[in-house]
C-alpha cells in the first residue's frame, strides 16, 4: 500500500485555547520499533481536556499532536518490529505494552517540527511506538476497540491493582465519567458491596446505575459526608476512587475512607493545588495513592478483557454516548467539560 505523506489532525498551538485541524506532513520513512496506523476511531479522555487547559503548568512541546487511546489498522512496520504486521487490527494505548519503545515521530506542520508522544490518536494516521500497539481479533468492533486504550484497563485496573478490592467490600467513587464508570463496572464484577457514585451530574449518576452503582449522590444537591457515613456506617468506605483531581474532593474521599482503607488518587490536581489530609493514619493501616493508568499491562490486559466482553460479561456498548467526527472535535470538548456527555465520545476518522 502507498505510504501517505500527509493527513488532518486535531494540533494544540496555545494552551487553554481550540485545537486547530490542521494539515500535517508524515515522515518519509518508519524508524525502528515503528508502526504506521489507519486511525479508525479515537476516544477523548478527561487526560486531553487536563493537557489543552495546562493543569500541570506550562507545556513545553507546543505545538503537538494528542489523543491516547484508539483503534485502526497497520499499514507499515518499521525496523525490528515482530509484534505487529501490516494488515493487523490494533487497539492504541498509552500505557506501555511488550515490543520496542521506538523513537518519537518526526511530523512536520508549516516546515517546522510538530511534536508528539509514542502514541497519538487525534489524526488520521499515527505513527506509534510498537509497545504502544495491541493486535485484536480481526472482526472485533472498530468502535468499541479504543476503550481498551485507556477507560477500561484504566477502570478494571484501578479495581484489581490499585484498590484491590475484595468481595462484600465498599467503595465510593468519585467522578462517573469513562474511566469511574468501569471502576464501577470493576467494582460490581467483584462483588462489592455498597457501591456509591458521586458526581454533579445527574444524566452521570443514572449512566453509573445501569454499571453497578448501588446508590448515587449528586454533591451539589446532598451533603456527600452525611450521605456516605449513613450508607457505609460511621467507619467509612473500604476503598474511595477520586477520578476528579479536585484537592476539595480529594480531601473528603481520604476522611471518607475507613481506619484500614485505601483512597487511590485516579484525577490530577492542578499544578501547586495540594490536598491536605491528617496523616497519622498513615502510620497504621490506611492508605493512599496514586494510579498510573490502573498499572495496566495492556498485552495481558486487553485480551483478558475482549474476551469478556466477547462473551457478554463486559458492558462497553453502553458505554459509548456521543460520536463526532474529527472537525467536530472541539464541540466534543466543550460538551464534555459541561457534563452533557455522560459515558465515553468517539472521534470517528
Amino acid at each position: 500500500m502507498e505510504f501517505p505523506d500527509s493527513m488532518r489532525a486535531a494540533v494544540l498551538v496555545k494552551q487553554s485555547y481550540p485545537l486547530q485541524i490542521e494539515h500535517v506532513q508524515l515522515p518519509e520513512k518508519l524508524n525502528y520499533g515503528q508502526v504506521l496506523v489507519k486511525v479508525h476511531y479515537s476516544g477523548i479522555c478527561g487526560s486531553q481536556i487536563g493537557e489543552i487547559d495546562g493543569i500541570k503548568g506550562n507545556d513545553p512541546f507546543l505545538p503537538h499532536l494528542l489523543g491516547h487511546e484508539g483503534s485502526g489498522e497497520v499499514l507499515a512496520v518499521g525496523p525490528c518490529v515482530r509484534r505487529i504486521k501490516s494488515g493487523d487490527k490494533v487497539v492504541m494505548h498509552w500505557r506501555k505494552g511488550s515490543g520496542i519503545d521506538s523513537p518519537l515521530p518526526e511530523y512536520q506542520w508549516n516546515g517546522k517540527k510538530l511534536n508528539a508522544g509514542f502514541v497519538t490518536t487525534f489524526n488520521e494516521y499515527a505513527v506509534v511506538s510498537e509497545n504502544r500497539v495491541t493486535v485484536i481479533p480481526e472482526n472485533f468492533p472498530m468502535d468499541i476497540a479504543p476503550l481498551f486504550g485507556c477507560a477500561v484497563t484504566t477502570g478494571l485496573g484501578v479495581i484489581n491493582n490499585n484498590a484491590k478490592l475484595k468481595i462484600g467490600e465498599s467503595i465510593v467513587v468519585f467522578g462517573a465519567g469513562g474511566v469511574g464508570l468501569n471502576v464501577i463496572q470493576g467494582a460490581a464484577m467483584v462483588s462489592a458491596h455498597p457501591i456509591i457514585a458521586v458526581d454533579i451530574y445527574d444524566n452521570r449518576l443514572e449512566k453509573a446505575a445501569q454499571f453497578g452503582a448501588t446508590h448515587l449522590i449528586n454533591s451539589r444537591k446532598e451533603d456527600v459526608r452525611a450521605s456516605v457515613l449513613k450508607i457505609t456506617g460511621k467507619t467509612g468506605a473500604d476503598a474511595v476512587i477520586d477520578n476528579t483531581g479536585d484537592t476539595d474532593v480529594i480531601n473528603l474521599g481520604y476522611e471518607l475512607t475507613s481506619v484500614n482503607g485505601r483512597t487511590i488518587l485516579v484525577g490530577v490536581p492542578a499544578k501547586g493545588d495540594n490536598i491536605s489530609i491528617y496523616s497519622l493514619p498513615l502510620h497504621f493501616e490506611k492508605n493512599i495513592s496514586g494510579s498510573h493508568g490502573g498499572e495496566a499491562n495492556p498485552s495481558i490486559d486487553i485480551p483478558n478483557y475482549i474476551r469478556l466482553y466477547q462473551n457478554g460479561k463486559l458492558n462497553l456498548d453502553h458505554l459509548i454516548t456521543d460520536r463526532f467526527t474529527l472537525g467536530e472535535i472541539n464541540i466534543a470538548m466543550d460538551k464534555m467539560r459541561s457534563g452533557k456527555i455522560t459515558g465515553r465520545c468517539l472521534i470517528k476518522m
